[in-house]
């Protein structure tokens, strides 16, 4: 049997980014979590992001602004760029109007409730004249990894919503390497740092928790899937006809029931179908539901 590594640990800190440590994995386990944990990490990660904008006079993406610096593919590139917390599952609205020579930032929208943007500081466009104006509406969605807007043109949108591609991923950067260490008399055994750096809506070591999750997740399914077939296997045949209903876990007035319609094993009740049991004397669906409920418990149904 293959040893288990000792506990990840955080050797370094530095604002949202940290490098971890695993030692004393089995040979070759370093690059198999490794690049296990960095896939998932890049991939699957939840997260919310602006996914739509439209700004008042702007027909489309290749459009310029009178009095603004950026054209609007610009300050499309700098909206993607806000990182946000999104208290709840529904899209979000926020709006931003100003006017006169500004440097415009994140901290210029008005946000609602349920929205903390975490860059406040985020540059979204310069107005470079006295009367220049600029308003802008997105819309801020929660959502996994990156999607591109081509996989959303199916939307209905208003006359003049521009689509933008959405990046939802807390992560920045990932990254590892593996070093080969002593364990014992081997000196094959790895170790595995892994760099990590978030957007700072979460947590380094919270990221690296939720993809360690969402593998264990993914194995324990294959897992469990084999070890019951596996049980299946080695259970002996059941002689259902031995089996009485009052050793089916299931109410006393369902089990009367059932006697007084002349059901009185397994194996005669699972001759029935649930129209069959339906029109007996005393079995409403409120038994018969409470009869399925009991035979799936023990990896049986009613006849088809």
């Amino acid at each position: 049997m293959i040893s288990f590594p000792l506990q990840p640990k955080i050797v370094e800190k530095k604002g949202n980014w940290a490098r971890f440590e695993i030692e004393a994995l089995y040979p070759g386990y370093g690059v198999t979590i490794g690049n296990s944990l960095r896939r998932v990490l890049l991939s699957s990660l939840p997260g919310a992001a602006v996914t739509q904008m439209k700004i008042k006079g702007v027909p489309d993406e290749f459009s310029t602004i009178p009095g603004v610096l950026e054209d609007v593919i610009f300050i499309m590139q700098n909206l993607k760029q806000m990182r946000f917390k999104v208290y709840g599952d529904e899209p979000q609205r926020a709006s931003l109007k100003v006017k006169g020579e500004k440097e415009v930032k994140g901290s210029d929208f008005k946000w609602p409730t349920q929205v903390e943007l975490v860059n406040k500081d985020c540059h979204i466009a310069t107005l470079t004249k006295k009367n220049a104006e600029l308003e802008i509406e997105i819309q801020i969605e929660k959502g996994v990894g990156y999607v591109p807007r081509e996989m959303r043109k199916k939307e209905k949108l208003e006359i003049g919503t521009i689509l933008l591609d959405a990046i939802f991923s807390p992560i920045k950067r990932v990254s590892f390497e593996v070093e080969n260490i002593r364990v014992g008399e081997r000196t094959d055994f790895d170790k595995l740092f892994l760099d990590i750096e978030t957007d700072g809506t979460m947590l380094p070591q919270e990221v690296l928790g939720q993809a360690g999750e969402i593998l264990v997740k993914h194995f324990s399914l294959i897992s469990e899937t084999f070890k019951k077939e596996e049980k299946k296997a080695e259970e002996p045949e059941r002689d259902l006809t031995k089996i009485k209903i009052e050793d089916l876990k299931i109410s006393t007035r369902t089990q009367n029931s059932l006697l007084e319609n002349n059901i009185k094993t397994l194996a005669g009740l699972l001759k029935k179908r649930e129209q069959d049991l339906s029109t007996l004397k005393g079995i409403g669906p409120k038994a018969v539901k409470e009869i399925k409920k009991a035979l799936q418990k023990i990896d049986l149904t009613l006849k088809k």
